[in-house]
């Protein structure tokens, strides 16, 4: 039997038969980051019209994109419109009567717009407001000339309930989708459990959409695998569980991506001796590990503080033609980061270059954060310099870490000046970073500066539901 505490050279040269094993899929994350677990969410591109771009002249000699950035730019300012209009709705004003006024033409683009303008207004003031506003624009427009809304349209307006909380409302419009005729797809299922998870009631949501026969689950072999995706990306691991036997009881055959998807639950749950079966499993079916099971095996040898058998199977990977990339190094260093072993880090960010692969923003955030828990502030800040040297651009990620890094070494006017550094670069700092500001300065008795960046946020008008949080935290330590 395969077993990840055993992987050195017997095992690595038994990989010519089989290997496999977990952690994130960061071929497919969900988080621009690339640090966290589960399968990007499939996206729905909107195609007005079907056809390719025609970069010809008109008879003006005007490039005709020209016109469809009008159409675009005129669509924008009437959403505008169409919002400012929306909020205005009261006991002594009609919003649907003044939308019909303003004879606005109605389109794929204007409802998305309109959409997503209410989708990113809310917070835990208005999400009633805002979801009973963005549902009476949805049946205004679908009732407006030819027009009829998309999938992408509903996957908006389901959005919308979702962060309101509408958990029937959201299950009705899904009814809707299937009544007219509109695929429900793997993004459908993915935004239905991802609320259902958060009201318990996931498993029901799994079975509704197990048995329905209008699931559409591009660009995946079958539906199985796009349950199983988009429940890894909400950490539903004993669902996973459960639909997988559901996926054998229905005769369909497991491939390469239901055993990344299952070992990884497997690793999760702590249940090594049935992610070893599967292994043995996947390689009595004849199936070879593709890129990403190489990762997840990267990753659990870092976390198990394996950095030999690690080598080993870098080596193995080029003999057989699979070259490692920087994702496939960063999985491992950050596997071993969590496991405490810096020097395997090092070794592993130093040997990059002889792998052919270059660091990127992801990889140095890895490394940045690794040393900045092990304490050692003067790495960190060698790293920040070499990856600007490199080219790379800072994420709020690797900002966050040098914020903390400062503010546990007490340098609080050097975490404040990349605070600032970070809005004259353009990166736009996230509650993640202010909380991390505030709660350090919070800690360290500096209570002044602390409600300094409170006010920053404020002025931003940002994070209003989360700075509240944030005070009632700090009113509970008696801060």
């Amino acid at each position: 039997m395969f077993t990840v505490a055993l992987f050195g050279k017997r095992v690595v040269q038994s990989m010519y038969i089989f290997c496999g094993i977990s952690r994130s899929f960061c071929g497919f994350s969900a988080n621009s980051d690339g640090l966290h677990d589960g399968f990007r969410r499939v996206e729905e591109h909107l195609n007005l019209d079907g056809k390719g771009c025609d970069f010809g002249l008109g008879s003006d000699e005007e490039p005709l994109f020209s016109s469809g950035r009008r159409f675009f730019e005129q669509a924008r300012c009437d959403a505008q419109r169409a919002v400012e209009v929306l909020f205005r709705d009261g006991p002594t004003f009609d919003a649907k009567e003044a939308l019909d006024d303003m004879e606005i033409r109605i389109s794929e683009v204007l409802v998305r717009e309109v959409l997503f303008m209410i989708l990113t207004d809310i917070n835990n003031a208005n999400k009633s407001r805002n979801a009973r506003l963005g549902y009476t624009f949805f049946i205004w427009s679908s009732q407006q000339g030819n027009y009829s809304h998309t999938v992408y349209a509903y996957h908006l307006m389901m959005r919308i309930f979702a962060e309101s909380n509408e958990l029937k409302a959201m299950w009705r419009l899904v009814d809707e989708m299937i009544e007219r005729g509109c695929p429900t797809t793997a993004r459908t299922f993915n935004i239905v459990i991802c609320t259902c998870s958060r009201a318990g009631l996931a498993k029901k949501a799994v079975e509704r959409f197990i048995k329905s026969k209008n699931f559409y689950f591009r660009p995946f072999k079958h539906s199985f695998n796009a349950i199983l995706c988009s429940l890894l990306a909400v950490n539903q691991y004993k669902l996973i569980e459960w639909v997988y036997q559901q996926m054998l009881v229905e005769g369909h055959c497991p491939d390469i991506l239901s055993y990344n998807v299952l070992m990884s639950a497997k690793y999760r749950l702590g249940k090594f001796d049935e992610f070893h079966g599967l292994l043995d499993e996947m390689a009595r079916n004849g199936l070879s590990p593709d890129f990403h099971t190489y990762n997840i095996i990267l990753h659990v040898l870092g976390r198990g503080d394996k950095p030999e058998a690690a080598f080993n199977l870098l080596n193995h990977m080029k003999e057989i033609g699979i070259e490692p990339t920087v994702l496939h190094l960063t999985t491992l260093i950050d596997g071993l980061s969590r496991a405490g072993n810096l020097d395997a880090c090092k070794y592993f960010f130093g040997e990059m270059r002889r792998y052919g692969c270059m660091p990127d923003v992801v990889c140095y955030t890895v490394m940045i954060t690794g040393v900045i828990v092990a304490g050692d502030l003067a790495s960190a800040e060698e790293l920040y310099k070499d990856m600007i040297n490199d080219g790379q651009v800072p994420n709020v990620f690797t900002y966050n870490s040098i914020i903390r890094g400062l503010c546990m070494a007490g340098r609080f006017k050097d975490a404040l000046h990349i605070l600032e550094e970070m809005e004259i670069k353009g990166c736009s700092p996230n509650f993640l970073v202010y909380n991390t500001l505030v709660r350090c300065l919070r800690n360290a008795g500096k209570l002044s500066e602390a409600h300094k960046v409170i006010r920053i946020m404020v002025e931003k008008g940002k994070y209003g539901h989360l700075i509240s949080k944030l005070k009632r935290h700090r009113r509970q330590r008696g801060g």
